[in-house]
C-alpha cells in the first residue's frame, strides 16, 4: 500500500529572519501559564512595598524553558522601572524591555542548557525576586523522552530547504549543497526560522487561493480586504514564518502591513487571539511531517487571529500525545517569544486535532483556554480496541461463517456485531475480486470497518508492516539498514510509555480475552444463540508482534501486478489482515479460536501518561460534528457522548461542552460551523473575563448550547434535552432523532458507551448466568459448558474498571 500522505514542497522566495527569539520555545507535564491580558490592577502606591515588584515568567513553565531564551515581564510602577535590574547567574544583563505604567516585558537571551538563576534587583533595595529557569535544548526532549529514530526530514521536500548540519554520523539525513554535494548530516531535522509572504487576491476564499507576495516588494493591485474584529477594513496581507521545534515544523501565520520588516512584526493587525490549529490524521511516527497549508485558516486569519501550527501536532505523523503535548507547549512559547502574549488561546482541529483538544487541557493546562474540537474522540488509544475487533469479525463473516446469507443478504446486519454503520451504496472496494476467491464470500456494501478503518489495525500493531512508507522516504538520503529492524507500529511509535517487552518488541495494550461479541445483538433476538455462540468461539484474536508477518493485498499496492497475484492465488488477498490472527482450525471444530492477552503492565502504563482522556477538562469547549454517517466516514458520531460520559465521570457534570450536529445529507457542500463557533467562544471568554465570579457555565452566551443545525447551517433546535435519549433513558430529543447514531463492536459486546476498558475485568460464566448477564436466554448445561470452553478466563465484567485503570 502507498503512503497515506502526499508530499507537497512550497515554492515561495524566503526573506530569514535575522534574530527571531521564536526559534525557541519551553513547555511541560506542569500546568502552562495560561493566557491572559496583562494584569490591570489599579495604581499601586507611589512607593510599593518591595515585595509588590516582581518577576513573572510568561512563555512556559520555569523548569521547562528551551531554546535558550525566555520571555518574560517585570510588574513595577513606572516611577521604580529605572531602579530595575536583571541579573542571569549573577551577571547584569540588559535585555530590550517595553511596558507601560505597570510593567516592562521582553525576552532574555543567553541562557545556558540546564538551570539558570534569573534575578530582579533593586538599586537601593537589592534583591526583589528571582526565578529559576531550566534550559532544554530547542530540539528537545523536555519530558517526552528519547527521540525516535530514524527520524526522516521533511523540510527539503516541504519547504525546499536544506536541514542544519548536527552530526558527523552518516546513517542520518545526508544535508546537500547548491550542487547536490553531501556537506554533513543532520540528525534533528532543524532549520533558521523565516519569513515569506503572501496575499489572498480579490474572490479569494480558501488556503489554496494565497498567492505570493512579489520578489520586487510591490504591492498587487488585486488584494483582497478583509475586516478584523474590531471593524477596521485592511489589506488581507499575510505574514508567514516557518522554522523547527522539537524536530518538527512550526507555522506561526498572521495578518501583517504591507512593507513590514520581519525581523521586526508589526502586530497591529492581530486582535491578541490565537488559534492553535490541531490536525488529523493517523500516523506512527518517524517523520518530520507536512507542512500544511491548511494552516492558514482563511476566515480566522482575516478577522485578525494569529495561528500557531506544527507538524508534531498532525496526528498523521504520530500518534505520542505526550509528544505532541510537548511539542504543543514548546511551539506556543516560541510563538509567545516572537510576537508576544495572546489575550486568549483557542484550540481547532479535527479528528485527531480534536482529540489533542481534549487531551492536552487534561495534561497541560492552561496549554489553550478554550476548544472548538471537531469530529473529536475522546482519545486514539481508546479506538484500538474495537478497530482491532473490525478485521476479526469482518473476517468472521467473510470467510468462517460464509455460508450464513445474513452477512450478505442485506449489509445492516453486520451492524449486529461491528457496531458501526453499514451502508448498501457505499461499494466494498473489493467485491470485484469475488470471482477469484472460491472460499469468501464478501458483501457488496460496506461497513465502516471496510470503507473506513481497513489498514488501520495492520499499522497500529504489525510491526511488519511500514504503513507510512518511512524506508522509502528516507532512501535517498539515510542509510535506513544502520538503525537496524525498525519494528513500525503504534507500539513502536510511543515506545517510551508502552516499553520493550522480553521479546524485544514493544508492548501492546489490545485485548479480547473475555469479550462476548454481539451479545446485546443476541439480547435483541438479532442474532440466535447458535450464532453467538459460534462467533465468539471462531472469532480469535491477534498474534503476538514477534509473531506477525508481511502484510498480504492489497497493503502492497492495487495495481494490476497485485491483482494478477490474487488471482494467481486467493489467499494472496487478505484485507483482514489473516496471517497475523489467531485463527479457528477447521480440523480441530471444538477448539476455540485463542484470544489475546494485551501485556498488563502497557496498559497500566498507558493509563498513567495521559494518553487516555479520563474526563478532565474545564474549559469552554464546542464539539462539532457534521454528521456523515451515511458516507461511512470513521468519525462516527457518538464519540461526542463518549467524551461527555468521561466528561461527568469525572467532573460531575459537562456544562462546560457544548455538542453541535450540522446536517449533511442532501447538501451539495457540506458547511463550515467553525467560523460560528469562533465568535461563540469570543462572547464565552469575554463574558468570563467580565464575570470571572461565575462558572464556565454560567457564563455561557446563548448560542453556547447543545445543538443541531441543518444542511445550510440554520438551527433545528438548541437547548437542554436536545440530546435526550443517548446517555440517559429519556424520550429521545429533536437533534437525537434527526441523527440517528451506531455503537463500536465493544458496546456491542456490553462494553460503556464512553470506551476505555483496554482489559476488561472478569467474571465467571456461572456469575455471568446469574447476574442476567445474557438477558431473556438462559442457557441450558450443555450451552454453559460451551461458554465456559469458549471463555476458560471468565467473560468481561463491564461494571468493574478496566484492570489497568489507576487505583
Amino acid at each position: 500500500m502507498g503512503s497515506w500522505k502526499q508530499i507537497a514542497a512550497c515554492t515561495a522566495g524566503a526573506i530569514v529572519i535575522a534574530a527571531c527569539g521564536g526559534s525557541g520555545g519551553g513547555g511541560g507535564g506542569m500546568p502552562f501559564i495560561p493566557s491572559s491580558p496583562p494584569p490591570s490592577s489599579g495604581p499601586p502606591p507611589t512607593t510599593p512595598p518591595a515585595s509588590k515588584i516582581s518577576l513573572q515568567l510568561l512563555s512556559s513553565q520555569p523548569e521547562h524553558v528551551s531554546g535558550g531564551d525566555a520571555r518574560i515581564a517585570v510588574l513595577a510602577p513606572q516611577a521604580e522601572q529605572a531602579q530595575i535590574e536583571l541579573w542571569l547567574n549573577d551577571a547584569k544583563i540588559s535585555p530590550a524591555l517595553e511596558g507601560d505604567a505597570q510593567r516592562l516585558e521582553g525576552l532574555v537571551t543567553g541562557l545556558k542548557l540546564g538551570a539558570n538563576t534569573l534575578e530582579l534587583r533593586h538599586k537601593t533595595r537589592g534583591k526583589l525576586d528571582r526565578l529559576t529557569l531550566t534550559n532544554h535544548p530547542i530540539t528537545g526532549p523536555i519530558f517526552a523522552g528519547p527521540k525516535q529514530e530514524p527520524f526522516v526530514c521533511s523540510v527539503v521536500t516541504e519547504l525546499g530547504k536544506e536541514p542544519l548540519v548536527d552530526t558527523t554520523d552518516p546513517k542520518y539525513f545526508a544535508v546537500k549543497d547548491g550542487g547536490g554535494a553531501t556537506v554533513g548530516h543532520s540528525q534533528h531535522c532543524s532549520i533558521a526560522p523565516y519569513v515569506l509572504y503572501y496575499y489572498m487576491p480579490v474572490g479569494g476564499t480558501t488556503h489554496s487561493h494565497y498567492l505570493p507576495m512579489p520578489a520586487d516588494g510591490s504591492r498587487p493591485a488585486n488584494i483582497a480586504k478583509t475586516t478584523l474584529t474590531d471593524g477596521r477594513e485592511v489589506d488581507f496581507i499575510v505574514r508567514w514564518e516557518r522554522g523547527t521545534v522539537n524536530r518538527f515544523i512550526y507555522q506561526y501565520v498572521m495578518l501583517a502591513p504591507f512593507g513590514e520588516d520581519p525581523a521586526k512584526p508589526n502586530t497591529s493587525l492581530w486582535n491578541k487571539r490565537l488559534v492553535y490549529h490541531f490536525q488529523g490524521g493517523v500516523g506512527f511516527g518517524h517523520y518530520q511531517g507536512r507542512a500544511d497549508k491548511r494552516a492558514g485558516l482563511v476566515d480566522a486569519i482575516g478577522r485578525g487571529y494569529a495561528i500557531a501550527y506544527s507538524t508534531g501536532n498532525r496526528t498523521g505523523e504520530h500518534y505520542d500525545m505526550i509528544l505532541g503535548g510537548e511539542t504543543a507547549l514548546m511551539t506556543k512559547e516560541g510563538f509567545i517569544k516572537r510576537y508576544g502574549m495572546p489575550s486568549y488561546t483557542v484550540g481547532l482541529g479535527a479528528s485527531g486535532g480534536g482529540i489533542q483538544q481534549y487531551l492536552y487541557p487534561q495534561n497541560h493546562p492552561g496549554l489553550i483556554d478554550a476548544a472548538i474540537a471537531v469530529q473529536p474522540y475522546p482519545d486514539m488509544v481508546g479506538q484500538i480496541p474495537h478497530v482491532g475487533d473490525c478485521e476479526l469479525l469482518e473476517h468472521y463473516m467473510d470467510v468462517t461463517d460464509r455460508t450464513n446469507t445474513k452477512w450478505t443478504s442485506d449489509i445492516k446486519n453486520r451492524t449486529m456485531l461491528v457496531g458501526f454503520n453499514a451502508e448498501a451504496g457505499v461499494a466494498n472496494p473489493f467485491f470485484p475480486l469475488q470471482p477469484y476467491l472460491p472460499d469468501v464470500k464478501m458483501a457488496a456494501g460496506s461497513t465502516e470497518c471496510r470503507a473506513a478503518w481497513m489498514g488501520l489495525t495492520a499499522g497500529a500493531m504489525n510491526p511488519k508492516f511500514d504503513a507510512d512508507g518511512i524506508m522509502a522516504k528516507g532512501a535517498a538520503r539515510m542509510d535506513m539498514a544502520a538503525f537496524g529492524t525498525i519494528p513500525f507500529s503504534h507500539y513502536d511509535d510511543v515506545r517510551n510509555v508502552y516499553g520493550i517487552g522480553a521479546d524485544g518488541y514493544p508492548r501492546s495494550t489490545w485485548d479480547n480475552v473475555g469479550v462476548q461479541y454481539g451479545l446485546q445483538s443476541m439480547k435483541d433476538g438479532k442474532l440466535t444463540v447458535a450464532e453467538f455462540l459460534d462467533l465468539n468461539l471462531k472469532v480469535g484474536g491477534w498474534k503476538r508482534m514477534s509473531e506477525m508477518v508481511p502484510e498480504g493485498f492489497p497493503y502492497n499496492g492495487t495495481g494490476l501486478s497485485e491483482v494478477q497475484k490474487v488471482a494467481a492465488d486467493p489467499n494472496y488477498f487478505d484485507p483482514w489482515g489473516r496471517r497475523n490472527m489467531n485463527r479457528w482450525n477447521p480440523a480441530a471444530p471444538d477448539v476455540p479460536a485463542p484470544r489475546t492477552h494485551g501485556d498488563l503492565e502497557a496498559i497500566k502504563a498507558m493509563q498513567r501518561s495521559g494518553l487516555v482522556f479520563t474526563g478532565k477538562t474545564d474549559i469552554p469547549t464546542i464539539d462539532w460534528h457534521p454528521y456523515l454517517e451515511q458516507k461511512l466516514n470513521m468519525h462516527n458520531v457518538h464519540q461526542s457522548f463518549a467524551i461527555r460520559q468521561r466528561i461527568r465521570h469525572k467532573m460531575g457534570n459537562s456544562d462546560h461542552q457544548a455538542i453541535w450536529f450540522t446536517e449533511t445529507r442532501g447538501a451539495s457542500k457540506e458547511f463550515d460551523q467553525t467560523p460560528m463557533a469562533l465568535e461563540v467562544i469570543d462572547e464565552w471568554i469575554t463574558q468570563m473575563r467580565a464575570h470571572p465570579g461565575r462558572s464556565v457555565a454560567d457564563n455561557r452566551p446563548d448560542r453556547a448550547v447543545d445543538s443541531c443545525f441543518d444542511k445550510d447551517g440554520a438551527l433545528m433546535a438548541k437547548g437542554a434535552g436536545v440530546w435526550a435519549g443517548v446517555l440517559d433513558t429519556q424520550p429521545k430529543g429533536s437533534c437525537t432523532q434527526a441523527f440517528p447514531m451506531y455503537g463500536t463492536s465493544r458496546i456491542v459486546a456490553g462494553g460503556p458507551i464512553e470506551g476505555g476498558i483496554f482489559k476488561c475485568a472478569l467474571k465467571s460464566v456461572d456469575a455471568a448466568v446469574a447476574d442476567g448477564t445474557y438477558g431473556p436466554w438462559t442457557p441450558s448445561p450443555a450451552e454453559i459448558l460451551k461458554l465456559q470452553t469458549i471463555f476458560p478466563e471468565g467473560v468481561c465484567d463491564f461494571g468493574k474498571p478496566d484492570q489497568g485503570a489507576p487505583t
